[in-house]
């Protein structure tokens, strides 16, 4: 395993937002995009299996690394930023443009369906 991803749904208010995190954590796999794929596969079933219809990540300030795939690759959008905890909060909406880039981005990717024995 090089590191994780996760959704989690805990907006009491906005019970169909998701805040995304991930993390690449061994050495030697960063700014390979493996992060930027594993989160369109994980946008992708957010959207079609689970029905999220807005996107929220907070990140530390100081990783532009992750500002930029959450910016430059997926769309986000600042929303806000906190002094207190360093951090900046990206959002992007489920409209029909994500849900076509989602489609694309996933295109060439087989699903796999995991049944327990």
């Amino acid at each position: 395993m090089i590191g994780d991803v996760n959704f989690y749904l805990n907006n009491h208010y906005e019970p169909h937002e998701a805040e995304l995190e991930v993390m690449i954590a061994e050495d030697g796999f960063s700014g390979k995009g493996i992060a930027t794929e594993v989160l369109k596969l994980m946008m992708h079933y957010a959207v079609n299996d689970v029905g999220v219809t807005d996107f929220v990540v907070r990140i530390k300030d100081t990783n532009a690394a992750s500002i930029h795939i959450f910016e430059s690759k997926l769309g986000f959008e600042e929303t806000e930023r906190s002094s207190a905890f360093n951090e900046v909060t990206l959002r992007r909406k489920v409209t029909d443009d994500l849900k076509s880039d989602l489609e694309k981005w996933i295109a060439n990717s087989t699903r796999v369906t995991y049944t327990q024995k």
